[in-house]
């Protein structure tokens, strides 16, 4: 898929591949000062921070990655695509390239993966930015059907492609954004075509929800001693705003910015205004 996307892909002249925990990553790297960490949520990509790598890296040095079986990043076993399997693979990425993140932002699952490795003292930064994040199991009938369902999609590789090749097309697409409460212009449905035209990726994604079990986590959410900054989407119609409420009341060090009108894709519809943010709760917890 990389020979395809070279010259087009957003701030694909910042990319490298890097060899680290057995596989071959996509990595983006940009800007001076401390290290800023992006990690994006499941069946995103780099892509989906294209609007905010160059504001954020006039301050810091920004690392965006692509999650195992994701983008341009090798795929991985389904154990390892578990919350504490990209825990130890992004581990073993971030020891390569010998960088101690000062500050982390995710979105979504990305926001997870990021306190999970806090917790386990895998990163240490000065504060994790969480916009809408997925930190709670899913309750009522979604519990039930949703990872049984995403387990048997990604299971075979035929029907990965069967689900691509119907999925694909830009119509749908921006259906499926629609129902996460955003919109976005052309190029960002563009590019989540793209990413879902390849079998590889939307495989990922669905081996990622097949096993994703956040009860333990939550659990632990108390332990979380990191300054938690949550950035929350009141039209987010993923992961509902009032989740955010109870991480506030269950993480001790966690504050709550919430961006009226927008959806799940907060960072890609209102990219300077959730920079803005970002800047300005990173500014306040100096390295």
């Amino acid at each position: 898929m990389w020979e395809r996307e070279t010259s087009t892909w957003p701030n694909h002249e910042l990319s490298q591949f890097i060899e680290a925990d057995g596989m071959r990553w996509y990595v983006q790297q940009t800007g001076r000062g401390p290290v800023l960490f992006l990690v994006h949520g499941t069946g995103a990509s780099t892509h989906s921070w294209r609007d905010l790598v160059p504001i954020l890296a006039q301050d810091y040095t920004v690392i965006a990655v692509d999650l195992p079986g994701h983008g341009f990043t090798d795929p991985v076993s389904a154990a390892r695509s578990s919350i504490n399997g990209m825990r130890d693979s992004l581990a073993a990425l971030l020891r390569t390239l010998q960088v101690s993140p000062h500050y982390c932002v995710g979105h979504s699952a990305g926001a997870a993966i990021l306190c999970r490795m806090a917790l386990d003292g895998v990163i240490a930064p000065q504060c994790i930015v969480s916009i809408n994040g997925a930190f709670l199991p899913l309750a009522g009938m979604a519990a039930l059907w949703y990872r049984p369902i995403a387990r048997f999609l990604a299971d075979g590789p035929l029907m990965s492609r069967l689900i691509s090749r119907r999925v694909c097309n830009r119509a749908n697409i921006a259906r499926v954004i629609a129902g996460t409460g955003s919109r976005l212009d052309a190029p960002g449905i563009e590019f989540y075509a793209r990413l879902v035209s390849d079998p590889k990726h939307l495989a990922g994604a669905l081996r990622m929800m097949a096993n994703w079990d956040l009860h333990s986590f939550e659990r632990e959410l108390s332990r979380l001693t990191t300054p938690l900054a949550l950035i929350v989407a009141d039209n987010d119609l993923t992961i509902p705003p009032w989740q955010a409420l109870k991480v506030k009341r269950i993480v001790a060090n966690a504050t709550i910015c919430m961006l009226p009108g927008l959806g799940h894709l907060a960072h890609e519809e209102q990219p300077a205004l959730v920079a803005r943010e970002i800047l300005k709760i990173c500014r306040a917890s100096p390295c």
